[in-house]
């Protein structure tokens, strides 16, 4: 297993998101298994030819959604992502539904608002 990542420059997105959408894709795919030791931020920047910053902001966009953890000076790990990412989700989704019952949405128009954020966000037509 190795983590692989392929820059576009010409893409919409920005390079650090990029990384952390690759990274995040394959860890929850398990082709980056738990456990797995990401390269240092220098190092996966020199191998990428992007700024150490650029890969210090992927890998806390990462952290911040539970996909890698931090240890120190021992470096940064594949976590456990799969139920770290599921509680925060329903959590998201809880305060969601909350927000949506005090605004006076039906539940079916909440469930509507939730569907056409999902299709924008995961760019799918239905």
């Amino acid at each position: 297993m190795t983590l692989k990542i392929d820059i576009d420059g010409g893409a919409g997105d920005a390079p650090y998101e990029q990384v952390r959408a690759q990274i995040a894709g394959q860890a929850r795919s398990g082709a980056l298994p738990v456990g797995y030791k990401l390269p240092t931020v220098r190092g996966l920047a020199e191998s990428l030819g992007l700024a150490a910053n650029t890969v210090a902001k992927a890998y806390r966009a990462l952290e911040a959604d539970g996909v890698v953890e931090t240890r120190g000076r021992n470096g940064t790990f594949v976590a456990a992502a799969g139920e770290g990412a599921a509680r925060e989700a329903a959590a998201a989704a809880q305060v969601f539904a909350e927000r949506a019952r005090r605004l006076g949405l039906s539940e079916e128009d909440a469930a509507a608002v939730v569907r056409d954020a999902l299709r924008a966000a995961y760019g799918t037509s239905g």
